[in-house]
């Protein structure tokens, strides 16, 4: 496909190809942490972003800003969070510390606590509209 026709997909069409291309193990990853998201933020807007000839692009999960990215490597899916450091972490899913951005990376045969995880995405999504309300305020 050309950049035009990738262009032309919707973001969630360009996740599920991403997906069907990979065929292993990090599909699946990438599809479950897809699923969990919609689930704990039914009002998720799916982006598609930074294709270059490099790289395909990427996936990135927002509302009223970036919630996280899901990257794909050889070895891992790593879930980006933009504002990760902001974040509580109880049950030490990061796995990537930083000052304001934190990772979680994904390993084959690892599962990921699924109500830490869906926990993480709407304290992500709350701190987006509460940073937005901060802002129309001022």
């Amino acid at each position: 496909m050309n950049e035009s026709e990738e262009s032309k997909k919707s973001a969630s069409e360009s996740i599920n190809s991403r997906i069907k291309e990979l065929g292993d193990w990090r599909g699946e990853t990438l599809a479950k942490v897809r699923q969990l998201i919609k689930e704990a933020d039914p009002e998720v807007i799916e982006e598609w972003k930074w294709v270059k000839p490099t790289n395909p692009g990427t996936p990135v999960w927002s509302h009223n800003g970036g919630i996280c990215t899901g990257e794909i490597y050889k070895e891992a899916v790593k879930l980006t969070f933009f504002k990760g450091a902001s974040l509580e972490d109880p049950s030490h899913l990061f796995t990537q510390p930083g000052t304001v951005r934190r990772a979680i990376d994904i390993h084959k045969g690892e599962e990921i606590d699924q109500v830490a995880f869906k926990k993480l995405v709407c304290e992500a999504v709350a701190l987006n509209l509460k940073s937005k309300a901060s802002s129309k305020r001022s």
